[in-house]
């Protein structure tokens, strides 16, 4: 708030002690997240469903709250020492995407604060006065809201929304969150674009509003494009668009700076101005220069009903024919892409062509697409999945007799879905994986509404029907996909004798592959090229990768003894 208050949310009970000094942050750790002395806390009562949060823990006691903070004039000595943060908001719900007015009088944010909030997704939008006082809902209780922000005038607020989640709040497979507006006084929410066919993903930035206009990534066929929308309601113009990811973007003083990565690149800073493009960075130069990074082609295929099915295919240097890995993506309704990948580039720097692409249920290609797996996981995307494959395959550099499967959550499942229903694959990765559905159900952070709005009342694969030889990898902090959901699926694939290993990670969540240890992201992609090299070697004689050990790695379990 022009430079002399700051917002922020925390969790309601993490409060700092001694002193905290201009320019410096403070990180207070919480005991039940560090696992310091787990044995001397208190036990938690479970009254509802949702009570547990993935990369947090347990969170029914200690809400997200917002705070406002008076940060002392510019100029001022190092030395002085801030105020306490002023709690403005109490309560249960978790208050999170704080936003300040133009006046700096009032704060948006989002919460779950109506009746229903422990059984359905919807999230409201309220204003709360920046000196604290009582809260009011400005939006109507039929979205799932993130992201506010005023326009400059103060009279709407801009924000993005899945807007029509159904009579029970919960149908939210395959529905995007597009950009609406609402009035700042309160009122019913206007999408500005169209949620058929456009959706703002996890991998994109947050709506940015400057020069007249909001600017925000949208998914687009493996693509995130930055969109300039005229807040007069103009007609949206693409700032960036083609095979590049927009990972973030600021607006001010007649020109946007966005973060734009494509399948070489993890992003470098671009400025817009009318008519122009100019790159400001080069931090990807050197190690583009070592012609190590491999260039990642588009294909499309045909499923066995006709719809199309995108997805790209990164092969090797040199006349193969290749061995194959098909890697499937989380989910589902995220996207593949031309964003690097590090895992693609390593496995074929190792010798792997890498293929992956966008099943029905994905997003980006509009909401039907979305859709088509709504209570019917394991039917039309697996259907998709092998299709692109098969396509792919005709390529004489490709190895069609040597291909393996692999897939991270969702696509982990789908892995195991695949693997259920043929033999044609050498071997299989299956990461962070639901596997039980009725177990996940009980022990997920998602999993009281998931399952069924994902996949209907019956799992779609057994591990009695597996005989490819597996590897099950999880982090054993993983709240999204519990751990008990790849010590299943391991336990039962070897009493029943079929090759397996399990890899578990210490303290990891769900997202290990992409926000892990370093340590342990660079130790699982060395297991991965172990295993393959082992079940599907680049070269008949080649040895098995070594595996790098300082000590410290995570458990691997080979035998049917835990210990």
């Amino acid at each position: 708030d022009l430079g002399h208050r700051l917002a922020h949310r925390r969790r309601a009970d993490a409060v700092p002690r001694g002193r905290l000094q201009p320019r410096q942050a403070a990180r207070v750790p919480e005991a039940d997240r560090t696992g310091a002395d787990r044995a001397a806390q208190p036990p938690w009562l479970v009254t509802t469903l949702r009570w547990q949060a993935d990369g947090v823990g347990v969170v029914i006691d200690r809400p997200s709250h917002v705070f406002v903070l008076d940060l002392p004039p510019d100029g001022a000595d190092d030395g002085t020492p801030l105020p306490q943060p002023r709690q403005v908001t109490d309560g249960v719900a978790d208050d999170v995407d704080v936003a300040w007015s133009p006046d700096g009088g009032e704060l948006a944010f989002v919460s779950a604060r109506h009746a229903r909030a422990d059984r359905d997704l919807v999230r409201d939008v309220y204003a709360v006065p920046a000196a604290g006082g009582a809260l009011r809902r400005v939006t109507d209780g039929r979205a799932d809201c993130a992201l506010p922000a005023y326009d400059p005038s103060g009279s709407w607020i801009w924000l993005t929304a899945r807007t029509d989640l159904g009579p029970d709040g919960l149908d939210v497979v395959g529905r995007g969150a597009t950009l609406c507006r609402v009035p700042a006084a309160g009122g019913a929410l206007e999408p500005v674009l169209d949620p058929a066919d456009t959706c703002r993903g996890d991998d994109s930035p947050a709506t940015v509003l400057g020069r007249g206009a909001a600017h925000l990534g949208v998914q687009r066929r493996g693509a995130v494009e930055l969109l300039r929308v005229p807040l007069d309601g103009g007609p949206p113009e693409a700032l960036v668009d083609g095979p590049f990811t927009v990972r973030g973007v600021a607006a001010g003083g007649g020109v946007v700076v966005a973060t734009v990565g494509h399948d070489r690149s993890a992003g470098e800073l671009i400025a817009i101005t009318p008519g122009r493009r100019r790159l400001l960075t080069g931090f990807g130069r050197a190690l583009g220069a070592t012609g190590r990074l491999h260039r990642t082609q588009s294909r499309t295929a045909a499923a066995p009903d006709g719809s199309p099915v995108h997805g790209w295919v990164t092969v090797p240097d040199g006349p193969g024919p290749h061995p194959v890995l098909l890697c499937v993506h989380d989910g589902p309704h995220q996207q593949d892409g031309w964003a690097l990948s590090v895992d693609t580039q390593a496995l074929v720097s190792a010798g792997y062509a890498v293929v992956r692409c966008n099943p029905r249920g994905s997003s980006g290609y509009g909401q039907a697409h979305g859709r088509a797996v709504r209570g019917a996981g394991g039917t039309v995307d697996a259907d998709d999945v092998a299709a692109f494959l098969d396509a792919v395959l005709e390529d004489p550099a490709l190895d069609a007799d040597r291909v393996g499967v692999m897939g991270t959550g969702y696509g982990g499942w789908l892995a195991t879905v695949l693997i259920g229903r043929t033999t044609r694959f050498a071997a299989a990765v299956v990461e962070g994986a639901l596997t039980d559905p009725a177990g996940f159900a009980a022990s997920s952070d998602v999993g009281w509404w998931f399952a069924d709005q994902y996949l209907g009342a019956e799992p779609a694969v057994r591990a009695v029907d597996v005989t490819t030889p597996t590897l099950v990898v999880h982090g054993d902090g993983d709240r999204r996909c519990p751990p008990e959901q790849g010590l299943r699926f391991y336990g039962e694939l070897k009493r029943r004798g079929v090759p397996s290993e399990l890899l578990l990670f210490p303290g990891e969540g769900h997202d290990l592959a992409r926000s892990g240890r370093p340590r342990h992201r660079l130790v699982r992609l060395e297991h991965l090229l172990r295993w393959w090299a082992r079940w599907l070697p680049v070269a008949p004689d080649e040895d098995p990768a070594e595996l790098a050990g300082d000590g410290r790695e995570p458990l691997t379990v080979t035998t049917t003894r835990l210990v």
